[in-house]
């Protein structure tokens, strides 16, 4: 896996891979990171880099919310404390926290925002575009990109399984 600094420049894009419904971030067709479900069953998915490995799970009332635990010493890292539009508040253990919020009628653009209101990172689609300028690790990056990512999937399949309850009982 390539750093993800060394891809900002380039065009960092989500595609989904063929086994276990997971997805790769690449850049000019070199993998930066990845994001794969535990098991077909799970809720739990297991994200890696060149940078470290983590495991999100969801938390909280209606499991709505999820928190990032490192894979190797099982400490949690950060947790999100969800809103009601979609996304929420990310606070790392450190104390630096994100807002992660969406736009679009059907949350086509999601952006994450530092304390200050700068945009730390935006996905339309399955791009990622980082601004050149960040003050962040590239550990801190990679990881919002990729848990950014999972909490997009998560939108996605929550929506579905509500359509999908809704069809069945009207």
């Amino acid at each position: 896996m390539i750093p993800i600094s060394s891809a900002i420049s380039g065009g960092l894009i989500w595609s989904k891979t063929s086994y276990k419904r997971g997805y790769e971030l690449k850049c000019n067709g070199e993998i930066v990171a990845s994001l794969q479900r535990k098991s077909f069953w799970s809720s739990e998915f297991l994200a890696e880099s060149a940078r470290g490995s983590w495991k999100f799970c969801r938390t909280g009332c209606f499991r709505a919310g999820a928190e990032i635990v490192d894979s190797n010493f099982g400490t949690r890292i950060a947790i999100l404390k969800p809103n009601w539009s979609g996304g929420g508040t990310l606070a790392f253990s450190d104390g630096l926290t994100f807002r992660i919020t969406s736009k679009g009628f059907w949350r086509q653009v999601w952006s994450v925002l530092g304390d200050s209101g700068e945009t730390v990172l935006s996905i339309h689609s399955r791009e990622v575009d980082v601004p050149r300028k960040l003050h962040l690790s590239e550990e801190r990056l990679i990881l919002i990109a990729i848990f950014s990512w999972h909490i997009m999937q998560q939108a996605s399949e929550d929506a579905a399984s509500v359509a999908a309850t809704l069809a069945v009982i009207s």
